[in-house]
């Protein structure tokens, strides 16, 4: 007998609600009149659904997009990036709580006692109304540093995938991936594991307006920020697959509904509202962050992060500062506003030649990251800006490195603070070669900031 298969699919909305009451409308009514014409319909999320860039994300620790989420079933999601390392272990262990939704990983496990997360199921089988037997898995991308910062470990999907899939084949007919690994990595997975019959793909922000089929696996995606929900259907004959076809939707088509606009301010001033109920400081003067240039408010925020790291030099970059702080009492949302990206500072020790090598890379970068437009690992501003040093100088003649006036020491250790983004970015190669990193996962950027002020300025 002939069965027909629909499955559904988000990724990567990263907060921006203003998709939202569209992509709800279009998953809630598009599974009623596919279930009426009697095709089984599964509905997931690939990851990366919450971003801190929004306020009610941060205010809320993500638990408002999970709330959002529940209103339309999804039958299983996975994580992002922005969920296993944008939270602290014990926020991300306790995201999930209220989800009316299995949330399926397989790479991922608590560092303390190298257990499955609480929150977690490895597999998930659904059974169609005609026995066809769909089995789920899913993996997020690996980054090891950043999870262990959190107390999670990250395997690498190659080393989780051959048991799995092992395990669950002969129990089910057809398996789908739920993937936050990106674009390559998928390619690489329907070349090595033919069992995987569907992988949903997401992290890299790739669309697949039709899919891609590398050997017999159908590769899908649906680009980012909600811009695209993805369609995946398949017809089966007496429980086996016979055929599946990709396609998306774009959601700026889909009709807008009066309540729309209303709707998506309410989250943005919900939100807003909650920070600005916490105060952090009271400041006596204005601190401005200008971006291409040196302003007071990078001032304190190089001494702010030396302070929490225990460094004497510390390099940040303008286009952090997305505003000023003014005179008066200063809240959570007022350094939201300024530093809303979900990014982490950094402790790297290099030795004199190495630094002296990495100081050579940014003055070699700086007249074109002054201007540059930069998007993504976690930089959520428009432009790099100016880099800016505390403790160091250079001289564009003599190619000398000054630390604290002094003529760089080949051999000697020196300890920077900076944040994670000077890693992830392709600019400077010698931070990621050649620093010893220790991340600091209790706070971001703008968490540290905000303590400098209060402990200097408290309300």
């Amino acid at each position: 007998m002939t069965e027909k298969i629909t499955i559904l699919h988000t990724n990567d909305l990263h907060s921006h609600l203003e998709n939202w009451p569209k992509i709800r409308r279009y998953l809630i009514n598009t599974r009623e009149k596919l279930q009426n014409k009697d095709n089984y319909v599964l509905v997931f999320d690939l990851g990366d659904a919450m971003d801190r860039v929004h306020p009610l994300t941060e205010a809320t620790d993500g638990k408002a997009n999970i709330e959002l989420m529940n209103t339309v079933n999804y039958d299983a999601v996975t994580i992002g990036n922005n969920e296993g390392i944008g939270n602290s272990h014990e926020q991300l262990s306790n995201l999930y709580r209220n989800a009316n939704f299995p949330v399926v990983l397989d790479n991922i496990k608590n560092q303390d006692n190298g257990l499955i997360p609480s929150w977690v199921r490895i597999s998930k089988i659904f059974k169609t109304s005609l026995g066809t037997k769909i089995g789920v898995v899913a993996c997020t991308a690996p980054f090891p540093a950043t999870y262990e910062m959190n107390r999670w470990y990250a395997e690498k999907v190659e080393n989780v995938l051959p048991k799995l899939l092992a395990d669950l084949k002969d129990k089910v007919d057809i398996i789908i991936m739920l993937s936050h690994l990106g674009i390559d990595v998928d390619r690489g997975l329907a070349k090595n594991f033919k069992e995987i019959n569907v992988i949903l793909g997401s992290h890299t922000h790739h669309l697949l307006v039709n899919g891609e089929v590398v050997e017999n696996t159908l590769i899908c995606a649906a680009g980012k920020w909600g811009q695209y929900v993805g369609r995946v259907d398949i017809e089966c004959q007496d429980n086996e697959l016979l055929k599946s076809s990709a396609s998306v939707v774009d959601v700026a088509k889909l009709p807008e509904f009066n309540g729309d606009s209303r709707e998506i301010n309410n989250y943005q001033q919900k939100g807003e509202k909650m920070l600005d109920k916490k105060k952090v400081a009271l400041l006596p003067k204005d601190y401005l962050g200008i971006q291409k240039e040196w302003s007071p408010l990078m001032q304190a925020s190089l001494k702010a992060i030396e302070g929490d790291t225990g460094t004497k030099i510390a390099i940040l970059n303008g286009g952090l500062f997305l505003g000023d702080l003014h005179k008066g009492i200063i809240s959570k949302n007022d350094l939201h506003r300024i530093l809303p990206h979900p990014m982490r500072v950094i402790n790297v020790r290099l030795n004199g030649y190495n630094l002296w090598r990495l100081i050579r890379e940014m003055e070699k970068n700086r007249n074109h990251l002054r201007n540059t437009n930069v998007k993504g690992n976690g930089f959520r501003g428009k432009v790099f800006g100016e880099i800016i040093y505390d403790g160091i100088k250079y001289d564009s003649l003599s190619k000398n490195v000054l630390i604290h006036e002094r003529m760089i020491d080949p051999g000697a250790d020196y300890e920077i603070a900076t944040v994670d983004n000077f890693v992830y970015c392709p600019f400077f190669p010698t931070l990621e070669i050649a620093g010893h990193i220790d991340y600091l996962g209790d706070r971001f950027l703008r968490d540290i900031v905000g303590d400098y002020f209060g402990e200097k300025f408290p309300v």
